[in-house]
């Protein structure tokens, strides 16, 4: 029960945080719930996978993978660009804390914890841009599967 309510504490977090997001980015008014379940998804399955593997960036690669698959079928079914789902349900996983910490060992001269620091950071940046390409890529393809059957 007591982790139930902790998956259910982080989806929430997560449902607030990308609608905070959206509300900033001036997202259309019927789209900032569906926006809202998505990163609040997304921000889940990170979490899970953070603390199945402690694997941060898998974790966020499998959370910007299913923020794009919801923002492209949310942009079907809601008949709105797929960005408008898609930006905000990404800023939760955007490594803001280690692009500081990065900037925060340069400063201090302690260039071997900046270049740790700043190449993960790099890599969870690739992570979800990899992730949003390949599920716009999966459902191109599939449109374009689907319309030559």
């Amino acid at each position: 029960m007591k982790i139930l309510l902790k998956l259910i504490y982080q989806m929430v977090l997560g449902f607030f945080a990308t609608i905070g997001f959206a509300v900033y980015f001036y997202a259309p008014l019927n789209s900032i719930i569906a926006t809202g379940f998505a990163g609040g998804l997304s921000w889940l399955v990170y979490y899970l996978v953070l603390n199945a593997s402690n694997n941060k960036i898998v974790g966020t690669f499998l959370a910007a993978f299913l923020v794009g698959v919801f923002g492209e079928i949310l942009a079907i079914k809601l008949k709105k660009p797929a960005t408008v789902f898609i930006t905000p349900g990404i800023v939760s996983l955007v490594p803001g804390a280690g692009m500081y910490y990065t900037m925060l060992y340069l400063v201090q001269n302690d260039y071997s914890q900046a270049a740790i620091k700043g190449t993960e950071t790099l890599f969870l940046a690739a992570a979800i841009a990899v992730g949003i390409i390949v599920s716009t890529l999966l459902f191109k393809s599939l449109r374009h599967f689907k319309r030559e059957n």
